[in-house]
């Protein structure tokens, strides 16, 4: 029981981990070819992205705290959209 409890608080920083190392990787590669069209992954951005900012909009937050959200997912490309749902505290 006590393994159970000790790893359910480490549960948040290992999820943080998880993101930012997903994060390394998918940010690494090019979201679009030589020739301007989009790849795979930066269609699965465009969409992730889409779905965390209309998240964050329904929210009733303060505008404050929705333009930091807004702010950590638009300049940290697929982390930023990760950490909104893994931490954002959304209902």
């Amino acid at each position: 029981m006590n393994k159970l409890v000790s790893f359910s608080h480490r549960l948040p920083s290992l999820a943080l981990l998880l993101s930012l190392t997903f994060t390394t990787l998918l940010t690494s590669c090019s979201a679009r070819k030589s020739d301007g069209s989009l790849t795979i992954a930066g269609i699965v951005y465009l969409l992730v992205s889409i779905f965390a900012i209309l998240s964050l909009i329904k929210q009733d937050w303060s505008i404050g705290k929705k333009i930091i959200w807004g702010l950590i997912i638009f300049f940290f490309p697929f982390g930023g959209s990760i950490i909104y749902f893994l931490f954002s505290g959304r209902k």
